[in-house]
């Protein structure tokens, strides 16, 4: 390692990876209570304490104010919500990462009885819920009890638990919607990947709108009913290459615009795939009226649209230097809990009260952590070879030289996903022992255009790797990196990355790391969920091609790491869930096998109560040790047990 003037004490593993303190806070629809996650047992679960009243900074579990209200010690829970007239909490949970997920009710007034599955039927899976202001004791549900690839919609009585099946899938429907006004919406898709807005409830579905396939890969995101139920607020990105806010009649079908940013997209579609980050749409969660839209860049902007939200924006957003991050207040929005996204002070959450314009933290996620140890993350933008701008981050250790240091190219996962400015823990673990972290949102990445995304059509293990290797190349130029001492790394995608880069340009690399990667492109498209397969013609199919068409199958292989397991000559480090429903286990296995028939060096992690993402802290512990001691040995960062 070079040049150490003063390098930070290491930061333990666990000190990473241990649950939060709290976390997620809520308000409750009154404004008395906040329900937030935080550990028993080792795993998270849902808490409720009065908002009012001191907050220690010690534990939950040591808060005598707290109540906990879900008792799961065998994994962690990460959704949860509030009903909409604040009687019930609801989450969901999977059975060891199968996301077969089912919703389950806490009744608060009777804390003796435990929580009940609402959803209680073998391999079906909730897809969405929606609550309504008009029913508050209703949830609106999507899944597929009846067949695994049809989704159908439900109605869920939450004092009763009785389901009832508002509308049955013919086969192309692909998602479900109720207005305030009780009009079911349905959007299915035609064989080319159109979608069609349909209203389901005269008798035959009516066409309301089309929305091309093209532009729209996940479909109209995100997609808000109005309170007046004569509208959806939609992402368009009609006649722009930007996503804006734009308002679609429900009966005439027309779209007029809301909102717009000169340069950002509309904060979507990653927060509609991932519960970690918020909506981009700010809702009143009584009334039902558009509070705010989130767009963002190398920073979040946020624009209110409410004369009281406007009121109360400036007075959350001085709380923090990070973004605003989740936002919930009470029936009369009075009462606001928020936290923060920063990149060295993460989910740091916030009472306000507007009435009093008084406000107070409540707690710090991690009290442990001491921002000042923590490395900054800094946005950056590389040109690729052929032109196109790639927004990256680039996080550098502290108390050390920034030259020639080891270096961690680390990528996203979907391909259809991005990583934005905030606090992550891999990125500070590595940044802790001494790597410099470049993320790369290379072509195929959302949230910065249209023609950014579809920049990656055909492009897998080609020109998206480029962009790999020239935002590799730049760091290298700059003096930070070390050309000798280069790892790359990724989840999901970034795990095919990671193997792609192994495989195509072994020369680049030291190390590889694939953690659920994918690593047979034609297996990957036969083997998406059957409710997901329709769908997947917008992204799979559009960007990848058809396993069916013998051409296009031989052009899938030859893009796929598995056919060039033998160019690989850098260690390996594969991690994978048993219960990976996204990418099969087979995929790590298949690579592990050829790897080692050949005597090359690897080594795999996996975890038998785990899907395709760990979620238990020992399952990340143990992970990040791994992967900690690997980098250690081929790249020569530091490692716990140091002297």
């Amino acid at each position: 390692m070079t040049a150490l003037s003063a390098p930070t004490a290491l930061i333990t593993v666990e000190e990473f990876f241990d649950p939060p303190a709290r976390s997620r806070a809520q308000i409750s629809p009154d404004g008395t209570k906040v329900a937030y996650l935080a550990p028993w047992r080792d795993r998270l679960n849902v808490f409720v304490r009065d908002l009012d009243g001191d907050w220690p900074d010690t534990d939950a579990a040591d808060d005598p104010s707290a109540r906990r209200v879900t008792s799961d010690d065998h994994r962690s829970i990460e959704t949860f919500f509030w009903a909409a007239d604040g009687r019930y909490l609801l989450f969901t949970q999977d059975t060891d990462g199968d996301e077969n997920h089912h919703l389950h009710r806490v009744d608060l007034t009777r804390p003796e009885q435990p929580a009940v599955d609402l959803t209680p039927i073998p391999g079906a899976r909730v897809i969405g819920t929606q609550l309504s202001a008009d029913r508050p004791r209703t949830v609106y549900v999507q899944l597929n009890a009846r067949r695994p690839e049809l989704i159908d919609f439900h109605e869920l009585d939450l004092d009763t638990a009785h389901l009832t099946v508002l509308a049955e899938n013919p086969g192309d429907v692909i998602s479900w919607l109720r207005s305030p006004t009780g009009r079911i919406l349905a959007f299915s898709m035609t064989d080319d990947g159109t979608q069609l807005l349909s209203d389901w409830n005269a008798g035959a579905p009516r066409l309301i709108s089309r929305f091309p396939g093209l532009d729209h890969p996940f479909g109209a995101l995100p997609c808000v009913p109005t309170p007046d139920g004569a509208g959806l607020w939609i992402g368009s990105a009609r006649g722009s290459d930007r996503t804006r806010l734009a308002r679609l009649d429900l009966d005439t079908g027309e779209q007029s615009g809301v909102d717009s940013h000169p340069v950002f997209d509309l904060d979507t579609p990653r927060p509609e795939a991932d519960p970690r980050f918020p909506s981009s749409l700010i809702v009143h969660p009584a009334t039902g009226q558009l509070l705010g839209a989130r767009y963002l860049g190398a920073r979040q902007e946020i624009h209110a649209l409410d004369p009281h939200f406007t009121a109360v924006l400036p007075r959350l957003t001085e709380l923090s230097d990070g973004d605003l991050a989740h936002i919930s207040c009470d029936a009369d929005a009075q009462r606001w809990v928020v936290d923060f996204t920063h990149d060295r002070d993460p989910g740091v959450t916030w009472c306000y009260d507007h009435t009093t314009g008084t406000a107070r933290r409540l707690f710090r996620p991690y009290p442990h952590l001491d921002p000042a140890r923590l490395a900054p993350v800094t946005p950056i933008t590389v040109p690729a070879r052929d032109g196109i701008d790639l927004p990256c981050h680039l996080t550098l250790p502290i108390g050390i030289e920034p030259r020639d240091l080891p270096t961690v190219v680390l990528l996203h996962g979907g391909p259809w996903y991005r990583d934005s400015w905030g606090y992550d823990p891999e990125v500070q673990l590595l940044a802790n022992r001494g790597y410099a972290v470049l993320q790369v949102n290379f072509r195929g990445s959302t949230g910065y255009g249209k023609a950014h995304t579809q920049a990656a059509i055909g492009q897998f293990a080609g020109r998206m790797h480029d962009d790999v290797i020239d935002a590799l190349d730049w760091a290298i130029a700059h003096g930070w990196t070390d050309r000798d001492r280069v790892a790359i790394y990724g989840s999901s995608y970034g795990g095919y990355a990671a193997l792609v880069g192994a495989a195509f340009t072994p020369d680049r690399f030291a190390a590889a790391i694939s953690y659920t990667g994918m690593s047979d492109l034609v297996d990957v498209i036969r083997s998406v969920v059957p409710f997901a397969r329709r769908a997947a013609v917008n992204t799979f199919g559009r960007y990848l091609g058809d396993p069916d068409d013998p051409a296009q199958a031989a052009d899938l292989l030859a893009r796929s790491p598995i056919s060039r397991v033998d160019h690989i000559t850098a260690p390996v480090l594969l991690v994978h869930g048993a219960n990976d429903l996204r990418i099969d286990r087979r995929h790590s296995d298949r690579v592990v096998e050829a790897l080692r028939a050949r005597g090359a060096e690897v080594e795999y992690l996996l975890n038998e109560r785990e899907g395709h993402w760990f979620i238990n802290p020992d399952s990340n512990i143990e992970l990040y040790r791994t992967l900690e001691r690997f980098l250690a040995r081929h790249l020569g960062g530091r490692a716990a047990g140091e002297a």
